[in-house]
Formats: C-alpha cells, sequence, structure tokens
C-alpha cells in the first residue's frame, strides 16, 4: 500500500496510463506491472509498512469520513497529510538517499530503472519485482 499511496507511483500512472478529464485511469498491466520498484531491504519493508499503517490509521481517526472526504485538497486533515509526506519521503530515500526535486526527477529515474528492469531478458535485474 505504501508503493500505491505514493507521488511516486501517482507520477507513474499519469504517465503511463494517463488521465481522463482528472482522474486517473489505471491499469494493472500498464501501471502496477511496470512500476519498477528497487530490491527493498528488510528494513526498507518494515519502514514502508509502518508507513502505510499511519496512512490507514490516519484515515481510521476520522471515520465516518469518505475517502472524497479525506482527499479533498483543501481540507484534507493534517495528520493524514503528515503520513502520506512522511510515506513519500521514506519511498524517495530508499529510491535515491533524498527526496526528488521534482516529478521530472522522480520519472526520470523511474524511467532508468524501468529500462534496467526490461533490458534484463531473464527478469531478475536490478530493479525487477521480486
Amino acid at each position: 500500500m505504501a508503493l500505491i499511496a505514493s507521488r511516486l507511483h501517482l507520477v507513474w500512472i499519469a504517465t503511463v496510463c494517463g488521465k481522463l478529464k482528472t482522474d486517473f485511469r489505471y491499469s494493472n498491466t500498464l501501471g502496477w506491472n511496470t512500476f519498477p520498484v528497487p530490491t527493498l531491504t528488510d528494513k526498507n519493508k518494515a519502514d514502508l509498512t509502518r508507513c502505510a499503517e499511519d496512512i490507514l490509521l490516519a484515515r481510521e481517526s476520522h471515520f465516518p469520513a469518505t475517502i472524497a472526504d479525506l482527499y479533498d485538497p483543501e481540507a484534507m486533515p493534517a495528520d493524514l497529510r503528515a503520513a502520506h509526506e512522511r510515506n513519500d519521503e521514506t519511498l524517495e530515500r530508499i529510491y535515491i538517499g533524498r527526496r526528488f526535486r521534482n516529478d521530472t526527477e522522480r520519472l526520470e529515474k523511474l524511467f532508468d530503472l524501468y529500462t534496467k528492469m526490461t533490458a534484463d531478458p531473464s527478469g531478475k535485474g536490478k530493479a525487477a519485482r521480486k
């Protein structure tokens, strides 16, 4: 969930799957199956699990608010926004050791990893999904 809830993943989906008006289009074959993920250590997995739990706990604390209510850009609860920020920072540090400067830099890294992932005929390259 930490991967899917990240800015990194949304930028990838917007680029490879596209949008219809302002809504993201999603395809498991174009979006999820092609999303390049570096090899994750046990610590990385634990950190991302904690981030996902924090997002879910923040959502739950605002029950019975709907997802639409929670993700209204003008009214998003501060604790939920902070949980997503921590998730993005954690994930981006896994990818490059720091936060990305912008979406262009995010896409450059993702396409670099994707190129490496697809160039390995065994499918077991450094960025291949485990």
